[in-house]
């Protein structure tokens, strides 16, 4: 039977769409973003303070940068935010419609920042996987459905990958050279009963910690793919997982709030919240982008 965890609450916050937690190591915070309240968030846990940055329309996925700067993906775009200012400078256009919009991402240990899309109405194939580095953005994967959750092990030599619809997690080999994935396969698959995959960790042992959209849990698969822990959350919609603090020991969590019928936002008064747990193992904080 796989471990039971609970959690501890870390942002007390109703965000529509809580997504895309990032441990930014160099200042010791978590960066995550609402996409439907269009803000990227900035965490201190020593303080407890949560800063809520709002740049207007979606925010998608943020990577660090530096201590004023941070990456952020919005509906067409890739921007770099100035903490200090609270503005955003576009540095590259998503070329898709304005019925799609970027989804998660996340950078690999190179510095490119990989990114995936989706149509508005979450129609299949409509979306794609992005790569951006050295100013240039190119599609890696093409007739994505829902791109969602990335992660590597920590050889670097296998890419985890999330198309939500598609109900499992995929796994590719990965060149941190070329930035190239190859032989696409299933990871793990998963029982439509039990939520949708939705963002995924990788801890330092090489197991993946993926979070159930409806499903309102965080579950921890050994690299073989089998079930050996279960993170229960008070939150249907959960969304996302990262790992951080000052030794990579805690386990945040990010939910969602939208779409909430009266009855659900009272039995479930701390959706859209951020949790923590801990989870026995350490992982990697998130790389930075590199310019």
């Amino acid at each position: 039977m796989p471990r039971r965890l609970t959690v501890d609450l870390a942002v007390r916050h109703a965000a529509l769409l809580g997504e895309g937690p990032r441990w930014d190591a160099a200042c010791a915070r978590l960066l995550w973003v609402d996409i439907e309240g269009g803000a990227l968030h900035v965490f201190d846990p020593r303080s407890g303070d949560d800063r809520a940055v709002v740049l207007g329309g979606r925010v998608t996925a943020a990577a660090p940068l530096s201590r004023t700067e941070v990456l952020v993906a919005q509906e067409a775009r890739l921007a770099v935010v100035d903490l200090e200012e609270g503005t955003a400078k576009a540095i590259a256009e998503v070329p898709h419609d304005s019925d799609r919009r970027l989804n998660d991402g996340a950078c690999d240990a190179r510095g490119r920042f990989w990114v995936g899309s989706m149509a508005l109405d979450e129609r299949r194939d409509a979306g794609a996987l992005y790569r951006y580095a050295d100013g240039a953005l190119e599609c890696v994967i093409d007739r994505v459905s829902l791109s969602n959750g990335l992660g590597w092990s920590p050889d670097d030599r296998s890419m985890y990958y999330v198309d939500s619809p598609e109900g499992c997690v995929d796994v590719f080999d990965f060149d941190l050279e070329t930035g190239t994935i190859d032989r696409r396969r299933t990871f793990v698959a998963i029982d439509p009963r039990d939520g949708t995959p939705d963002g995924l960790a990788v801890d330092d042992d090489g197991a993946v910690w993926l979070a159930l959209w409806g499903g309102g849990s965080v579950r921890r698969y050994t690299p073989e793919g089998a079930l050996d822990a279960v993170v229960d959350v008070p939150v249907r919609k959960v969304t996302a997982c990262c790992f951080g603090g000052d030794d990579g020991r805690t386990l945040y969590i990010t939910t969602a709030s939208v779409s909430l019928t009266p009855d659900e936002q009272r039995a479930q008064p701390l959706a859209g919240c951020v949790f923590v747990a801990e989870p026995g193992v350490s992982g990697p904080p998130a790389h930075p982008f590199v310019r």
